[in-house]
């Protein structure tokens, strides 16, 4: 990949030939359900290549002012933000930049509503239908026993109906179309009576439409049947599914120790680079390895940090590691760049994009200053 050679590892590298093909399915699903799929930047906020993505998709969400403004600035269409709870001495400004303003309780509508309404925004209110579908990963579960997004029905303030235009819900985290089937049903036993008469349904994101097995079929249906019966615009606000599998971090072997067993101290670190290895947890592919075993050669892949749970997996590979091979991690362009930190002042990524006829250029590269400005 000409142009590859002189970037200096560790670094991001965004295949654009994988996001068109995301893309392309993401509007088919959009032309064949009548929805609008946005980007929620919170899972991936490269702008650079907002050119290409909106080519595609209807606009994005944003969890707060900073991601509004970047998203009105470089992306366009449709702005939309939520918020658990919004500051006052920043709705001001966050007004200036989106469309649709989803509020979190019904404190929060009466605080913000009317000076919303008052510029013109589209009034949303985020509802918890109370409807667990995941298993394992509570700390990604909207739904959880105590969660502090979306308002239950029992706390449900039928007075404010005439302020809202749409309902909001996301329950999901990297699932497919029945899981989304069950939340729809729970929500439309419990909510579905309040939507008679408003503009738009928001459906969250989570949905893992680009995903092999994904049943985009049945996510059409759905979507069809909320239109067909209660006449409103539905909106999905996916991440993942716009960048799944079109990223990759490269990096390099530092030093090979054994404790028990081999480790492989990489230049690229879990804490500081991928941090959702450590809080979901995960373990994230790697191209050409296989699991502990399975390869002649196993290795336990760390990063370099002080921590000592810098660890990032146990991988196996054809062949022995040694000081400078490089390793890459496969489908690291979600939840990646926008979670790195410089704990131990640990270097960021740099940023770079595989064009479609295979040039790589690069994006952006960080420094020393990029550690000491944050301090």
């Amino acid at each position: 990949m000409r142009g590859e050679n002189r970037l200096r590892t560790p670094y991001f590298l965004v295949d654009e030939a994988q996001l068109i093909q995301n893309l392309t399915l993401l509007k088919q699903v959009q032309e064949d359900a009548g929805c609008r799929i946005l980007l929620a930047q919170k899972a991936f906020s490269m702008y650079s290549v907002y050119p290409l993505l909106r080519k595609y998709l209807a606009g994005t969400t944003a969890s707060g002012l900073y991601e509004a403004r970047l998203g009105k600035e470089e992306f366009g269409g449709e702005t939309h933000v939520f918020s658990p709870a919004y500051r006052e001495d920043e709705f001001d400004e966050i007004l200036e930049y989106a469309d649709h303003i989803v509020f979190n309780s019904p404190n929060q509508i009466k605080k913000f509503s009317q000076k919303a309404k008052a510029a013109g925004k589209s009034i949303g209110l985020r509802v918890n239908p109370e409807c667990s579908t995941q298993e394992g990963h509570a700390i990604y579960d909207p739904c959880a026993p105590g969660s502090r997004l979306g308002t239950t029905l029992d706390n449900f303030d039928e007075s404010l109906l005439p302020l809202l235009d749409g309902l909001h819900f996301h329950t999901l985290c990297e699932q497919n179309a029945d899981a989304l089937e069950e939340t729809v049903q729970t929500f439309e036993k419990r909510f579905g009576k309040y939507l008679s008469g408003m503009k738009w349904l928001n459906l969250g994101g989570g949905h893992h439409i680009t995903r092999a097995d994904y049943d985009i079929n049945l996510l059409v249906r759905i979507i069809r049947h909320l239109k067909d019966t209660y006449h409103v615009n539905v909106y999905l606000e996916p991440g993942e599914a716009v960048v799944l599998n079109a990223g990759y971090l490269v990096s390099s072997v530092l030093e090979i120790i054994r404790n028990g067993i081999d480790i492989a101290i990489l230049d690229t670190s879990a804490a500081c680079h991928m941090p959702d290895v450590l809080e979901m947890p995960y373990r994230p592919p790697v191209q050409s390895s296989g699991t502990p075993g399975e390869k002649s050669c196993t290795y336990r892949l760390a990063g370099p940090t002080c921590l000592a749970g810098d660890v990032i997996g146990d991988y196996s590979f054809d062949a022995p590691l040694k000081e400078d091979d490089t390793v890459v991690f496969e489908d690291m362009a979600l939840y990646t760049m926008v979670k790195t930190n410089t704990f131990n002042g640990t270097p960021l990524p740099s940023i770079a994009l595989k064009h479609a006829d295979g040039t790589i250029q690069c994006i952006r590269t960080f420094g020393y200053m990029d550690f000491k400005s944050r301090l």
